[in-house]
């Protein structure tokens, strides 16, 4: 019964969207959402997820100093920047290396690199998280990934590439949105919204059970702690927080 309901809302939901799946089916609405739509709402939408998240941020990122490498120097690279919410967080004097799929962010970021000049940008990668071929082996100390894993399109080959750039002894972090507990109306609502959502917000993803994948990775420490962040008319309250090391 409960499939039933979800196929017939998801039906109903496919038909408010109808003009979505016309452009889509069209070829007009990706390339829109990429250079304009997804941009401008995440940039709004990261702001109010950034208000609720911000003292779980504080308190993942409280450790990144120790992560330094021998040099002294803590050399960071960031998975899915956008426009660059997170460098707020980074301490003084950190290299920052910024990858996105989606080169159409740079407004927002060149914003907020103008707003935290305690950090070095050393580049900017156009590249997806499965596939950081730009970044030698090994030669990163830590990898952060936030509300990005949701719509890389493999988790598991992401998470392999994570590994090959840390360096031995080094730490990945991750802040992400999950599938709700199977028998709570959240999820019965992720799966109702899950095809429109992942139309109108370039891929993203509503049900992924990450932890699953973070445990099956090779890290050799991992921290994880599930969290509610409270988003308004949104079904992506359950997350994740934590951080894995190589």
């Amino acid at each position: 019964e409960a499939a039933v309901n979800v196929l017939l809302l998801r039906a109903g939901l496919a038909l408010l969207a109808w003009p979505i799946y016309l452009l889509s089916f069209l070829g007009i609405w990706e390339p829109f959402c990429r250079k304009v739509f997804f941009p401008f709402f995440l940039e709004k939408i990261c702001a109010v997820h950034d208000k609720k998240s911000k003292k779980y941020k504080q308190e993942l990122f409280r450790n990144l100093p120790e992560f330094r490498g021998p040099s002294g120097e803590l050399r960071l690279l960031e998975i899915g920047t956008g426009s660059g919410s997170n460098f707020q967080f980074y301490p003084p004097g950190c290299k920052v290396t910024c990858t996105d799929i989606n080169p159409h962010f740079q407004e927002g970021l060149s914003r907020n690199m103008k707003k935290n000049q305690h950090l070095h940008y050393e580049q900017f990668l156009v590249a997806a998280g499965e596939d950081l071929r730009q970044v030698p082996s090994g030669s990163v100390d830590a990898v952060v990934c936030t509300l990005v894993l949701c719509s890389v399109h493999s988790v598991s080959s992401t998470l392999r590439e994570v590994l090959r750039v840390l360096r031995p002894g080094g730490a990945f972090y991750f802040l992400e949105h999950v599938a709700a507990e199977h028998s709570s109306w959240t999820y019965f609502w992720q799966q109702v919204c899950y095809p429109t959502w992942k139309l109108v917000f370039a891929g993203c993803c509503l049900t992924r059970e990450l932890w699953k994948n973070l445990e099956e990775a090779k890290f050799s420490e991992l921290k994880i702690q599930h969290i509610s962040v409270a988003m308004p008319w949104m079904p992506v309250e359950p997350h994740i927080v934590g951080y894995g090391v190589k």
